[in-house]
């Protein structure tokens, strides 16, 4: 079979849990992401209740979806930032408190240990068998990517501290990922401590290669940036967790704004680059497929779905189908083999 196509509720926060999943049925999703805010999928219940976990397949299962995946970015975020008033804004107020770095950094990297209890026990309530490891998706954030272009002028001992910090505050989180038997996949981005191939390989080496440290695979934040996002895949095949489809396109500003965004709005007709809907881009999703196919990914593919040009739920609907269209099952054969004397 071709992979499940999931969307992904992130986007989708300001609608209730169950509308959005008679909606996700509607538009031709086999499933969802669920985002760890609005009221999608709380983290401590889950973590505390196994009612709460059946609660939630109920729904899901109520309009015949399945779920692979949580996703706790927002709170991720505050594991590796400097935290400033932005922070307040995404963050639940018990993980902000007085907004003192160190304290939201540890309160941040705690919740994130709870959430590997609360995918692990919610993935053990599923109705049905499957048999693949759950992962949470999620952000890091950075100490260092104020850093990220070198003036005044950043050593790689500077540098190096940035990655070292990601290690003592991950590592631990991974142990107890290891434990509840859950994958941790980081969506390489900037602001993250990984944001290219080679800041992913540093951040990998800052984990000592935890087998439970990961990355899920996200084209549109690699494309503008010139990122070549096929040999990411080729570079990390067993370390693709999971798979985000969204697409980006760049090049189509007016000269005016470059790649760093301009202190723009998402949307400006000046931008060099901009979030689209899936198949309006530039991402050469035939070419991820291909590549998955090379690598044995066989997850589901993730609709995150931006576009501040598109209706979403037009947009939503559309994506399904060219996604669905464009998968295909590999090849357990040669193609030519038929042409084998034996045969």
């Amino acid at each position: 079979m071709a992979r499940p196509v999931t969307l992904f509720t992130g986007q989708w926060a300001d609608m209730k849990f169950a509308d959005l999943c008679k909606k996700a049925k509607e538009f031709g999703y086999d499933g969802l992401e669920l985002a760890c805010w609005g009221d999608h999928f709380d983290v401590v219940k889950a973590a505390e209740s196994v009612e709460y976990c059946q609660a939630v397949w109920n729904i899901l299962g109520q309009s015949g979806l399945t779920a692979y995946a949580i996703s706790n970015h927002l709170v991720g975020q505050a594991i590796c930032d400097r935290i400033d008033e932005r922070h307040k804004d995404i963050l639940p107020e018990e993980i902000y408190g007085d907004g003192e770095t160190k304290g939201v950094n540890d309160r941040a990297a705690e919740h994130m240990k709870t959430s590997a209890k609360a995918c692990r026990n919610f993935m053990d309530a599923k109705p049905d068998d499957t048999d693949f490891i759950p992962v949470v998706n999620g952000f890091t954030g950075s100490s260092i990517w104020h850093a990220v272009y070198s003036f005044p002028p950043a050593s790689q001992a500077f540098l190096q501290k940035g990655f070292d910090f990601f290690g003592r505050q991950f590592e631990p989180i991974l142990d107890v990922f290891e434990e509840y038997g859950i994958n941790f996949a980081l969506e390489v981005h900037p602001t993250e401590i990984a944001h290219d191939i080679v800041s992913a390989e540093r951040a990998l080496e800052a984990v000592n290669g935890h087998k439970n440290f990961g990355f899920n695979f996200d084209p549109s934040h690699l494309i503008y940036q010139g990122v070549d996002y096929i040999k990411f895949l080729r570079t990390f095949p067993d370390r693709i967790f999971h798979v985000h489809m969204k697409d980006a396109w760049f090049g189509h500003g007016d000269g005016t704004v470059g790649v760093f965004g301009g202190h723009t709005e998402f949307g400006d007709p000046r931008r060099y680059w901009d979030f689209r809907s899936v198949g309006r881009g530039d991402v050469k999703f035939e070419d991820i497929i291909v590549a998955l196919n090379d690598i044995e990914h066989e997850g589901p593919l993730s609709i995150e779905w931006e576009d501040g040009r598109m209706n979403r739920e037009a947009g939503a609907k559309e994506a399904a189908t060219f996604v669905r269209r464009l998968d295909f099952e590999s090849s357990k054969t040669a193609f030519d083999s038929a042409f084998a004397s034996d045969n």
